[in-house]
């Protein structure tokens, strides 16, 4: 049987980057899957390349009515599911003295507020012995200059899965939180960084395995801890990067 046969999940920011190759892999595994996503053309598009078997809603993450229209949607088209995939982000990047108050507000609607209330609403549609997956990143423990606020979301989002593992644990619910390192994804050029100001080359010299990552690499591990072959781990953060956070990034 597929690692994920009769299993339905929701993924938040399916339709690019790490929720894209999760949704691609979770459908390859057996899962009936549905995406989330701010842009109807790019949601639209990513459905039609996955296929026929994934569904899809416009929501954006940081807007707490669009939570709710989202549970009404689960609600209705599927009762109750089995995987919340929480991946939806965004990133900013300044020096703290440069950081406006919209840009903060920005960045914690997103990451923390909107991935709080994405669970709260959907929550009472979740399986007993279902699991929560939160996307998170290094950031939150690597204390990079020129992401203070958006190390801060993630680190809030760590200490939110922690927290929830013990909530959630009379429900079997299992909670974990992965973070990935460099990865080949969109972030960085939608936050506003030139594409020719990105250099993978630099990055990837400084790290272990001598390469940034690919949006599968950790797309499988969130199939693993979607599947009942991680059903003793809860609570965890994994580290996903080439080895960064024991050979810091730095120079």
């Amino acid at each position: 049987m597929a690692l994920l046969q009769n299993k339905t999940a929701v993924i938040t920011g399916g339709n690019s980057g790490i929720g894209y190759a999760t949704a691609a892999d979770f459908l390859a595994k057996g899962a009936k899957v549905l995406i989330t996503g701010r842009k109807p053309d790019a949601v639209q598009q990513a459905v039609a390349t996955l296929g026929q078997e994934t569904d899809s809603f416009i929501a954006d993450q940081g807007k707490i009515e669009d939570s709710k229209k989202l549970a009404e949607y689960v609600r209705d088209r599927y009762g109750k599911i089995d995987i919340l995939f929480v991946n939806a982000g965004v990133g900013t990047f300044a020096n703290v003295t440069d950081v406006t108050e919209e840009a903060f507000d920005n960045i914690m609607d997103i990451n923390l507020k909107g991935a709080f209330f994405t669970v709260q609403h959907l929550l009472p549609l979740i399986n007993d012995g279902g699991t929560i997956i939160l996307l998170s990143s290094v950031n939150a423990h690597s204390g990079m200059p020129g992401a203070s606020v958006y190390s801060a979301s993630k680190a809030g989002l760590n200490s939110l899965g922690r927290t929830l593992s013990r909530e959630l644990s009379a429900r079997r619910i299992r909670v974990n939180i992965v973070n990935p390192g460099p990865v080949d994804t969109p972030i960085l050029e939608k936050a506003g960084v030139p594409k020719e100001a990105i250099n993978p080359e630099h990055i990837a010299s400084r790290l272990p395995l001598g390469r940034i990552g690919q949006p599968l690499e950790i797309a499988r591990l969130v199939s693993f801890l979607a599947s009942d072959e991680a059903s003793f781990i809860t609570g965890a953060e994994y580290n996903v990067d080439g080895g960064l956070s024991v050979h810091p990034l730095i120079g």
